[in-house]
């Protein structure tokens, strides 16, 4: 949580400079208290640096494609030149990334994990899967992360407005 504390004071210094007046003075404190709501519900001080990572790609402002993206790179390794995920790589991102629905209720159990491993993985005879399979995928919105896209629609939709008057 120390390491992470110093990360985000970094991550949101540098915001700062870059977006003058678009961060909040607390913002690294209010982050780092989500992630220990999330990742360290029982208080042991330690959270996994890649759990936080994926939690930070998931709630970012980015494009979705961008986050489906930065996950893939995230938890993928290196077959020879090719960057691919495992399933039990695949298993790690979707139990990460669910835990940030369940901090309000609305978590899956672990068979929706494997169901979801296992729809990714159908038809596919390799152990790992290369990224244009991973975003296919991941853009036919498997039940197990309908909220990543539902979350990003609902934030690049809060700032439209219309012109026009009811009567």
């Amino acid at each position: 949580v120390q390491q992470i504390s110093g990360m985000l004071m970094k991550l949101f210094q540098r915001a700062r400079l870059e977006k003058p007046g678009q961060v909040a003075p607390r913002a690294a404190e209010f982050t780092l208290n989500l992630l220990v709501a999330i990742y360290d519900r029982s208080g042991t001080g330690y959270i996994k640096t890649r759990s936080a990572a994926a939690a930070l790609i998931a709630l970012s402002g980015d494009t979705l494609l961008a986050k489906y993206r930065a996950l893939f790179q995230f938890y993928a390794v290196l077959d020879g030149k090719v960057a691919v995920i495992t399933r039990s790589a695949l298993r790690s991102l979707l139990k990460d990334l669910n835990q940030i629905p369940a901090i309000v209720g609305e978590s899956c159990s672990l068979s929706c994990v494997e169901i979801a491993t296992h729809s990714c993985f159908h038809g596919v005879l390799n152990s790992a899967i290369v990224e244009e399979k991973f975003l296919s995928w991941l853009r036919s919105e498997p039940a197990v992360l309908l909220w990543l896209p539902t979350c990003y629609r609902l934030s690049a939709t809060e700032m439209v407005s219309h012109q026009a008057r009811c009567r």
